[in-house]
C-alpha cells in the first residue's frame, strides 16, 4: 500500500544544491521502526545508498556524503526531502527515494521494502 514519489529539478547546476522531495502516501513517515532512505544510480553504476531518516527524526548519512547531505521532513505533508551541496556532475544519477521496514543494514540499504519511480537528475552548466 505504500507509495512514494519524488519531485524536484531534473537539471542542477555545478556548485549549486539538489533538492529533491519524497511524498509518501498509504503510510505515516512517522512510523515507528521505518526508515525513509534516499537511494542513486549513477549511469552505469550499482546503487549508492545516500542516508535515510527514520520514524522518529533521526538522521543518518553515508559517510562519503555526510558532509554534503541532510534530509529532513514534513509531517503535516508526509513528505521527506533531500539537499546535496556542492554538488559536480558525478552526482548525476537517477534518485529515488525508499522505505525500509525494520532497521537498515549493509544487506538492506540498496534493498528496500518500497521504492519511489525514480528522477533523473543531471548536473551540468
Amino acid at each position: 500500500q505504500v507509495q512514494l514519489q519524488e519531485s524536484g529539478p531534473g537539471l542542477v547546476k555545478p556548485s549549486q544544491t539538489l533538492s529533491l522531495t519524497c511524498t509518501v502516501s498509504g503510510g505515516s513517515i512517522t512510523t515507528s521502526n521505518y526508515y525513509w532512505s534516499w537511494i542513486r544510480q549513477p549511469p552505469g553504476k550499482g546503487p549508492e545508498w545516500i542516508g535515510a531518516i527514520g520514524g522518529s527524526g533521526s538522521t543518518y548519512y553515508s559517510p562519503p556524503l555526510k558532509s554534503r547531505t541532510s534530509i529532513s521532513r514534513d509531517t503535516s505533508k508526509n513528505q521527506f526531502t533531500l539537499q546535496l551541496t556542492s554538488v559536480t556532475p558525478e552526482d548525476t544519477a537517477v534518485y529515488y527515494c525508499a522505505g525500509h521496514v525494520g532497521r537498515i543494514t549493509a544487506a538492506t540499504m540498496t534493498s528496500p521494502d518500497y521504492w519511489g519511480q525514480g528522477t533523473q537528475v543531471t548536473v551540468s552548466s
